[in-house]
């Protein structure tokens, strides 16, 4: 019995987290699963932009990656939001179904941080699998949180972003430091959560401790006048 790990991962700073605080606690994480829930998706359960960059992450890390692709999760054909999360669920526990054929399936890690919305379908899906959920974000303060990635050495760069007081130049941005401090003052200001948990932003893992060779990306941005992201043009490891 080798106890395996399945991190669920999109190369984003909370899963990349909950990956490293796995390693770190001596888990034995075998693969990453990463779901492709579509570039136009209103996914409410998964992050949307560049998850094929998880690909390279994975390279980086050193771990197998396993990638489901549902299609486009918009159209799931439920009514509401509880509805939907429920249903975008199901491939997700269709790909730990199968893996268990290929290991010994103990556990998932996940990095939500206060959205019961997604902690608890990711709860039941392991009570249904009989596996354990590991969750180091949960209900953790978000400043202490992000400051521990920042200590650690996370390189993390900001791909999207929807919401009062983050404009453009957001885009293709570092999340340091000074960056924090802004968004400490956005989040008085706004309520922009400090780590984006509401969907503020979103973000990707560019390198870390974990992580072999640093990802280098190269980017056009896309702007509307509300919101906007980055669009990757090429991606390699450096």
């Amino acid at each position: 019995m080798t106890d395996d790990w399945v991190s669920l991962f999109s190369g984003g700073k909370d899963s990349s987290w909950a990956l490293y605080r796995a390693l770190e606690a001596g888990l034995n994480v075998t693969r990453l699963l990463t779901v492709h829930p579509g570039e136009d998706s209103g996914s409410y359960m998964y992050h949307v932009p560049e998850t094929k960059l998880a690909s390279l992450a994975a390279e980086s890390i050193g771990i197998d990656l396993v990638e489901v692709d549902p299609g486009n999760l918009e159209a799931t054909g439920a009514t509401d939001s509880a509805a939907q999360g429920d249903r975008e669920v199901e491939p997700l526990e269709t790909a730990l179904r199968e893996l268990r054929e290929e290991v010994d399936l103990v556990g998932v890690t996940a990095g939500a941080i206060e959205s019961e919305f997604q902690t608890s379908r990711i709860r039941a899906m392991c009570d249904r699998l009989g596996v354990d959920l590991f969750a180091p974000l949960w209900q953790r303060d978000p400043e202490e949180l992000a400051q521990e990635m920042l200590d650690a050495g996370f390189e993390i760069l900001i791909v999207q972003v929807a919401a009062h007081g983050l404009d453009e130049s957001w885009l293709g941005r570092t999340l340091d430091a000074e960056a924090v401090d802004e968004l400490r003052a956005l989040n008085e200001e706004y309520g922009v959560h400090v780590l984006g948990e509401g969907g503020e932003f979103e973000t990707f893992v560019t390198d870390g401790p974990h992580m072999s060779r640093p990802i280098e990306l190269t980017y056009e941005t896309e702007w509307n006048g509300t919101r906007g992201r980055i669009r990757v043009t090429d991606a390699h490891l450096g």
